[in-house]
């Protein structure tokens, strides 16, 4: 991994992978995704969440994963009452 160019500052990073969730960085803001909303994380590899991409100022991706969020997503979850389902 290498590090950022001093004075560049990253929009989206990972900032904390607990038994519960994960904690998101974007452009300032801080976003906890926990498991039971956001299964698709759960028992993923480290690496593979850390590789998220910010796509167009508002779209989140992770492409090991194959995971899209939107980021009014994690800012008003009440407009998206639907809950992921794990076969």
């Amino acid at each position: 991994m290498k590090s950022l160019k001093n004075g560049k500052s990253t929009l989206v990073s990972v900032e904390n992978i607990t038994p519960f969730g994960l904690w998101l960085f974007v452009k300032g803001k801080e976003y906890f995704l926990q498991y039971k909303d956001y299964p698709w994380f759960k028992n993923q590899t480290i690496a593979s969440i850390q590789n998220v991409k910010l796509l167009h100022g508002c779209h989140l991706y992770w492409p090991k994963l194959d995971i899209d969020l939107e980021l009014d997503n994690l800012e008003n979850p009440e407009k998206y009452p639907l809950k992921a389902k794990l076969k």
